[in-house]
């Protein structure tokens, strides 16, 4: 059996920038086993696969270690690989996901690809010791969400400069760990953390900027905002805050079409 796959750089507008992400479109699903496997042999952040279902595409995605409930740069790739390699017919794309539900994606006039998902739930908690140890600076403010936490810091300077404790942040019970500052040149700056996923370091989180804009919104009262995350290979995001529902757009290339030969 051979698999069509598609390796995109997402939230970027030239390859080897931004975060990269293989796509499998299939006709069935595939044994979980089988995906993972696929997954931890691609090595990305995350591998994502779409079955056409009656309204659109069902879609899943996997890191090297394990399913995860959301992905933003993966669902931007599959959108990318749908109109660029599978000639998607209209600009809108519906995806459903068994673990979080309805999601779309928009091709933009200007070719933007545009995220809208599901909004965050947020709460203030204390700081929690073992999270500071392992970032290795306190936060102003710490947040947990759906499946990270999220830290408040006061300048850009300070997120450039952390070295995280990646066996202490292993040991952590999230998904992972999400850093942010107001930025120098754009709304907001970040960096996410998630070695527990098999990903120390992700190079740009899509799905962390459902718990980064509402409170970037809020904290700055204004519904549109401008991002960029700080990883070595850099991405920049266009998000809107709708209350229930958050827009993030960016650009999205091709790296490298192949087969898996299963």
């Amino acid at each position: 059996m051979k698999q069509k796959i598609v390796q995109v750089d997402a939230f970027t507008e030239r390859v080897f920038g931004g975060n990269p992400a293989a796509v499998c479109i299939m006709d069935q699903w595939l044994p979980d086993t089988v995906m993972q496997h696929i997954a931890e042999e691609n090595n990305l952040a995350e591998t994502a696969f779409a079955v056409k279902n009656e309204t659109g595409y069902e879609l899943r995605w996997f890191t090297p270690e394990t399913e995860v409930d959301l992905c933003g740069h993966a669902t931007m790739a599959t959108a990318h690989t749908l109109f660029e390699h599978y000639g998607h017919p209209n600009h809108t794309i519906r995806f459903f996901s068994p673990r979080s539900g309805d999601l779309r994606v928009e091709r933009e006039s200007d070719g933007r690809l545009t995220l809208d998902f599901p909004t965050d739930a947020i709460v203030e908690i204390e700081p929690i010791t073992a999270i500071t140890e392992a970032i290795g600076l306190i936060p102003l403010q710490t947040f947990k969400g759906k499946t990270d936490y999220m830290l408040i810091y006061d300048h850009q300077h300070e997120i450039e400069a952390l070295t995280p404790n990646f066996h202490l942040l292993d040991q952590l019970d999230c998904r992972g760990v999400i850093v942010t500052a107001p930025g120098n040149e754009v709304d907001f700056v970040s960096r996410f953390f998630a070695p527990q996923c098999g990903i120390p370091e992700d190079p740009v989180t899509g799905s962390a900027h459902t718990t980064l804009v509402p409170f970037w919104s809020k904290k700055l009262q204004k519904a549109l905002l401008s991002a960029k995350q700080l990883s070595k290979r850099g991405g920049a995001l266009s998000c809107e805050y709708l209350g229930e529902r958050v827009k993030i757009s960016g650009r999205a290339v091709t790296y490298m079409t192949g087969e898996i030969h299963l």
